[in-house]
C-alpha cells in the first residue's frame, strides 16, 4: 500500500506569541490516507476492535474491515450494492457494547422515516450476529448519540413522526428502546429534517437538545416534566444544519455552538454563548466560512457540510473540528458545486489577545463526508484520526 502524506503549512508560526510557539510541535499534523474500499456502503463509518484481538477494526455498511490493515472484511448483516446517484440503507453507524459481554456490538441508523436495528456481536466464538429493535421512523439526517437522561448510558437523538425526542437502550427490555418525545408535535420534524445536535447548552451540568432553530432544555431526569414536553428556546443557529456540535470554544466556560449554516449550501459558523443572571442564553454570530455564496472576502467555501465531529486534533488543550464536503448528496446535479472536489478539513481553534477563531486545514480532496464523519484516536497511538464514509467509500486518515 503506498502511503500518502498531507503536511500541515508551517508558514502561521511567524508572529505567534510565546504560548502560542510552546505548542508549535503540537500543530503540525500530517495524516497518512488509507484507502478502506471505494464501494458505496453507507453514508458513515465508525469503529471498535469486534473481535477484541488488540487491533481496531471499522464497520461501513453492512461490513465489518478488520485491522490492522482492513483487508479482510466480513458481511455482518444482508450487504446491497448501493449506487452513488441514489441512497443507501444506513446513514449513520455508532458501536457501543450494549450487552456489557465485552464485545462492542453496531448501532445501525437508517434511511430516514425507516425502522433502526442495532447488532449483537457473537462475541468470541463468532457467529451470527442478533439483530434488535431500536424504534420506528428514525428521523433526521445527522442523528447523535449522546447520555441525555444522565444514567450513563448513550441515548440516540433523533425526531420521529413530527416530535423530537431521544430513545434510551433498557438491556432489560430487547423488544425496543424507550422513546422520550421532547417537543410538541411539530410539522417541521419530518424524516428529512437537518440540524440536530445534544450538549448542555447553558452549561448547568445536562445535556440539552439542539436543532436548528432553537434548543430544548433538559430539567433533569428528576424534574416532574422530564418525561414530557421540555422548554423550548427559539433560537435560528442555522437555516438548516447538519450535526450541531456544543463545546466550549473561547474558553469562558459557556459552551457554544458550531454548526454548518446549511447542509446543502454554503457557510460554516460558530455561536459564542453568553449567560445572564437570570439564566438567559444568548449567543453572538461569528462566520467560519461565509453564509454569502458570493464569498467577497475569498475565504475557503464550499457546499454540503452534511456533518461535523469534534476533538482536540493537535494535542494543545483546544477543541478543533473535522468536517467537508458531501459528495453528490442529492446525485451529480441536485446541489450547488456537486461535482467539486470531496474536500475534508479540519479546523484548529486559536486563541491569543482574547479572540478565538479557527483556521482551516485541508486533509484531502477525494473523500469529504457522508451524513457522518467520525473523529478519534483509532489506532491507539494518542492522537486523533478521521474516519470517512460515503458516496466515495471509506477512507481512514491516521494522524502520524
Amino acid at each position: 500500500m503506498k502511503k500518502r502524506s498531507l503536511p500541515l503549512s508551517l508558514g502561521f508560526l511567524a508572529g505567534l506569541s510565546v504560548g502560542a510557539l510552546a505548542v508549535s510541535a503540537a500543530q503540525a499534523v500530517e495524516f497518512e490516507r488509507v484507502p478502506v474500499t471505494s464501494d458505496f456502503c453507507a453514508e458513515g463509518a465508525f469503529y471498535a476492535d469486534f473481535d477484541q484481538d488488540g487491533n481496531t477494526d471499522l464497520t461501513y455498511g453492512a461490513y465489518i474491515f478488520y485491522g490492522p490493515d482492513f483487508k479482510k472484511k466480513e458481511a455482518y448483516r444482508e450487504a446491497k450494492p448501493f449506487q452513488p446517484t441514489g441512497y443507501s440503507d444506513q446513514f449513520l453507524c455508532f458501536t457501543d457494547d450494549l450487552n456489557k459481554d465485552g464485545f462492542p456490538d453496531i448501532i445501525q441508523v437508517p434511511w430516514p422515516g425507516t425502522d433502526g436495528f442495532w447488532y449483537q456481536n457473537p462475541g468470541k466464538n463468532g457467529g451470527e450476529w442478533k439483530k434488535f429493535f431500536i424504534s420506528q421512523e428514525i428521523g433526521n439526517e445527522s442523528q447523535v448519540y449522546v447520555d441525555v437522561d444522565g444514567d450513563g448510558q448513550k441515548d440516540l437523538v433523533f425526531n420521529r413522526n413530527g416530535y423530537m425526542g431521544f430513545a434510551s437502550y433498557d438491556p432489560n427490555d430487547t423488544t425496543a428502546w424507550k422513546w422520550h418525545a421532547v417537543s410538541e408535535k411539530d410539522d417541521k420534524y419530518q424524516r428529512y429534517f437537518h440540524g440536530i445536535g445534544a450538549g448542555d447548552v447553558n452549561s448547568d451540568g445536562r445535556n440539552d437538545v439542539i436543532d436548528s432553530k432553537g434548543w430544548y432544555e433538559n430539567p433533569g431526569k428528576d424534574a416532574p416534566n422530564f418525561n414530557g414536553v421540555w422548554k423550548y428556546h427559539s433560537f435560528e443557529f442555522a437555516d438548516r444544519a447538519s450535526t450541531m456540535c456544543v463545546f466550549d470554544v473561547d474558553g469562558d466556560g459557556l459552551n457554544d455552538v458550531v454548526c454548518a449554516w446549511d447542509a446543502h449550501l454554503y457557510g460554516l459558523v460558530w455561536w459564542k454563548a453568553s449567560k445572564a443572571a437570570d439564566g438567559t442564553m444568548t449567543f453572538e454570530k461569528n462566520e467560519i466560512q461565509p453564509v454569502d455564496p458570493a464569498n467577497p472576502e475569498g475565504k475557503i467555501s464550499y457546499t454540503q457540510m452534511h456533518a461535523i465531529d469534534y476533538a482536540d486534533i493537535n494535542g494543545d488543550g483546544l477543541i478543533d473540528f473535522v468536517t467537508g464536503k458531501r459528495w453528490w448528496a442529492h446525485g451529480p446535479n441536485g446541489d450547488k458545486e456537486a461535482n467539486f472536489p470531496a474536500v475534508l478539513y479540519w479546523y484548529e481553534c486559536r486563541r491569543e489577545n482574547g479572540k478565538t477563531w479557527f483556521v482551516p486545514h485541508k486533509i484531502d480532496d477525494n473523500s469529504g463526508v457522508g451524513t457522518q464523519i467520525t473523529v478519534g484516536d483509532i489506532n491507539g497511538d494518542g492522537k486523533q484520526d478521521v474516519l470517512s464514509g460515503n458516496k466515495k467509500g471509506c477512507t481512514l486518515f491516521i494522524q502520524k
